[in-house]
């Protein structure tokens, strides 16, 4: 294909599964149950921490965290008293446990507290064509509370070699807003423009297929590569077409 003709391709598939319909079975669908603001970032960070492994099972246990927060995600952060933390212990998604899940809790609320939540920290740490060294200082700030070493893992430094896959994609969740009715579009003052591709098995296997990525592993080098071949299809959306590689991998058997 040209690189029109592949445009055009991607873009029907955007058109495709950037709808609705897509929200029935991806984990987007967990934090689509709140309206408060707050709620709506605070769920999709959480569900977008655990986003790895099988789909279902991803989204039964997001589920699990909403309701063990009494389905009010934002005002346990904020007004949770230890014994409340301790009902968390339980939980369990693949290798984030109960003790990650406290944490994160506690990191959550000095980040409201005390350097205005996460769409203020990461507007103020943006640059003009990438997120990915505001992921990074996120990073540092977010595990400034007391925390198991195991505990960091969980949330990605790009600029350590990480593709941040699922950091990127709870920045297109909350800065993404096309009025299709899946990204939330919340976080206005950061350009789309900056956003980079959630890079993951079936983007990246697809990717390569298409001649949009020629590097094997899926990391950060392989990022930026994907990043400049989705800017010269679209300069002001380019992660749009994560709903184009995504849909064609998982629903399509590209």
């Amino acid at each position: 294909m040209t690189k029109s003709e592949l445009k055009d391709f991607l873009d029907e598939k955007v058109v495709l599964y950037n709808n609705p319909k897509f929200i029935e079975s991806d984990p987007i669908q967990i934090p689509h149950q709140f309206t408060l603001k707050e709620d709506i970032e605070i769920a999709a960070f959480l569900t977008a921490t655990i986003a790895w492994g099988n789909r279902k099972i991803i989204i039964n246990n997001a589920q699990r965290m909403m309701d063990l927060m009494g389905h009010s995600p934002y005002d346990f952060v904020m007004n949770h008293e230890e014994h409340h933390l301790d009902t968390l212990e339980t939980f369990v998604h693949r290798t984030f446990n109960g003790a990650d899940f406290k944490t994160f809790i506690i990191a959550l609320q000095q980040l409201y507290q005390n350097h205005g939540g996460l769409e203020y920290f990461f507007t103020q740490h943006q640059e003009s064509d990438s997120m990915q060294n505001a992921i990074a200082a996120f990073k540092k700030q977010f595990f400034a509370v007391p925390h198991l070493p195991r505990t960091t893992k969980h949330v990605s430094d790009p600029t350590q070699g990480s593709a941040a896959k699922r950091i990127n994609m709870y920045l297109r969740w909350m800065v993404r807003k096309d009025n299709n009715g899946v990204d939330f579009g919340l976080w206005p003052k950061i350009p789309t423009s900056a956003l980079s591709c959630p890079l993951d098995v079936h983007s990246g296997n697809v990717a390569r297929k298409l001649g949009l990525l020629t590097r094997k592993q899926n990391d950060g080098k392989a990022l930026a590569e994907l990043d400049a071949s989705l800017r010269e299809l679209d300069r002001n959306d380019p992660v749009k077409y994560d709903f184009a590689l995504f849909g064609l991998g998982v629903f399509e058997g590209f």
